[in-house]
């Protein structure tokens, strides 16, 4: 089978034949279909993940058909379309596990990290990291609803948000284009927070009531003057821009950070103490996390913008994804 590795930290992609795997007891063979590009996959670009080892096949927002099943696995059997996205696999038996918190485990899993993902025309991966995929979506638009797509709608219907209350949401790209969809789907108030007004017509077509362009306006008068929000996602991985719009949350007003970056922002207790606000973060989700935003996003006819490249262009493909050229996802086929 053909599949794209990485041989070591920091390497190209070289598109390799390699023998079919066979399914561990307990595991699945998935014939791939698609496999989304997320900017976690520069992880196994560059290296630096603990416990991650070469050659290594990246990729964490597959979908594909099951081929066959191990000794042990009793849900799933041949013909079934499933997905697989970030959280891998876990334990049963550390403290998280045992408390049901699996995406916090211990020993957890990662699809494409911990073991060869997506990029490649065939994988294997735990069954208890399996989502069904309904009819209503294709292959390729579920794909990034595996972690895009999770990680944005677990995080909201996980807040104190109800219908009716005011949403912001800060950046539209591959994560905020998918929450002003789901905020608006969601019953929410919904408001786009952009530095670019070339975004505004987008923003309005997924959905918000209001956009906001921060460079031109002041953030956080204009969500004040909606009642302050009653919860922000921050979506962009810019902490300079995430800080800004803090003082725009109302009395209990939330902000969630989802947009994985590694600087500071900054806050002080007094900016939180007077309206009890709260500053949190939320990880992506476990596969029945995955169906409850699958069935969601079909319900809602909620999807992603995608781009789709074949497997053998893999390296353009990811080159356009990691330098924010894509709008918003770019989704593989072998």
């Amino acid at each position: 089978m053909k599949a794209a590795q990485i041989k070591e930290a920091g390497g190209d992609f070289h598109l390799v034949e390699i023998d079919k795997p066979t399914p561990k007891e307990n595991e699945v063979l998935i014939k791939v279909e698609a496999c989304g590009i997320c900017h976690s996959d520069n992880f196994v670009k560059q290296g630096g993940f603990p416990g991650l080892e070469y050659p290594r096949t990246p990729g964490h927002e597959v979908v594909g058909i099951i081929e066959s099943v191990g000794d042990k696995v009793t849900k799933w059997k041949k013909g079934q379309r499933v997905g697989v996205g970030w959280h891998g696999g876990h334990c049963f038996t550390c403290e998280p596990c045992r408390r049901g918190m699996f995406i916090n485990c211990e020993n957890a899993k990662v699809c494409g990290i911990s073991y060869n993902g997506g990029y490649a025309e065939f994988m294997t991966a735990p069954q208890e990291a399996v989502a069904t995929i309904p009819d209503e979506l294709s292959s390729e638009e579920a794909a990034p609803l595996l972690c895009a797509g999770i990680t944005v709608y677990n995080a909201m219907r996980n807040s104190h948000i109800r219908s009716g209350d005011v949403v912001a949401v800060q950046g539209i790209g591959g994560l905020g284009h998918l929450a002003i969809q789901y905020a608006n789907k969601m019953g929410m108030k919904t408001v786009a927070l952009s530095h670019s007004s070339s975004k505004k017509a987008l923003a309005k077509d997924l959905g918000a009531h209001h956009f906001i362009n921060t460079k031109d306006e002041d953030a956080v008068k204009e969500l004040q003057k909606l009642g302050g929000a009653d919860l922000i996602v921050a979506t962009a991985p810019h902490a300079d821009a995430i800080t800004s719009v803090i003082d725009g949350l109302g009395i209990d007003g939330q902000l969630i950070c989802i947009g994985a970056t590694g600087d500071a922002i900054e806050v002080s207790p007094m900016q939180l103490l007077q309206a009890r606000k709260s500053i949190s973060g939320w990880p992506s989700g476990t596969a029945i996390d995955s169906e409850d935003t699958l069935n969601f996003s079909a319900l809602t006819n909620t999807k992603p913008m995608i781009e789709v490249y074949k497997l053998e262009d893999v390296k353009e493909a990811y080159d356009k994804m990691m330098n924010n050229k894509a709008r918003f996802r770019v989704v593989l086929t072998p």
